[in-house]
């Protein structure tokens, strides 16, 4: 009676490309948006079509604010980025917190991250109107203020062209839908591709 052989498992593969690190909230965790339609799945496409070998890994969980990132930077610090596109504050403003306490808390990863050897890049937001032009201007200032101290590569406006166009957003206003994201990633491919050639 001959006995069949179970076939090997194909040995699995590590990925050994630099990494990109998507650290943020809901915007980076591409909620409300289908499985493998976040801003970062769109931007690995977008290396990859481009002949770029990087992996883009995805450390966005909603709901998060500035706090809630900091406390996490040792699970991005273990991922050994070599860039991190940095996308907090969103959380923040919703929820009225301190102006100060965002910028504390972005500053502090901005240093942490740099240290660890990772570039940055700092990915600016801003705030529905009904929150009054002070506290807006106030907030849009802080991601203004740490690109330059830190001279850092800054995306203006994360949303650019997304947050105005209602078929790119989901019925909540804030997040973009699949398409929305795809476009996203595109404006994030804008300033981060001059930051990978020097790294």
């Amino acid at each position: 009676m001959k006995v069949e052989e179970t076939p090997a498992k194909p040995a699995a593969t590590t990925d050994n490309r630099p990494a990109i690190v998507a650290f943020g909230d809901s915007l980076t965790a591409g909620f409300g948006a289908e499985p493998g339609a976040s801003y970062a799945d769109f931007l690995q496409k977008d290396l990859d079509r481009a002949g770029l070998a990087w992996r883009v890994v995805n450390a966005g969980v909603s709901g998060d604010t500035t706090t809630d990132g900091a406390n996490r930077l040792s699970e991005v610090l273990a991922v050994k980025p070599r860039v991190v596109i940095l996308e907090f504050g969103g959380n923040d403003g919703l929820r009225g917190l301190p102006i100060e306490t965002t910028r504390a808390n972005l500053e502090q990863m901005i240093v942490t991250l740099r240290n660890s050897g990772a570039a940055v890049i700092l990915a600016g937001m801003t705030l529905p109107p009904n929150y009054g032009p002070d506290y807006i201007r106030g907030f849009e200032h802080v991601y203004q203020d740490l690109a330059v101290k830190y001279k850092l590569v800054r995306i203006p406006f994360l949303l650019e062209g997304v947050a105005t166009d209602r078929s790119l957003m989901q019925r909540d206003g804030i997040h973009p839908t699949g398409r929305g994201n795809e476009k996203v990633a595109a404006t994030v491919m804008k300033y981060l591709r001059p930051a990978l050639a020097g790294r």
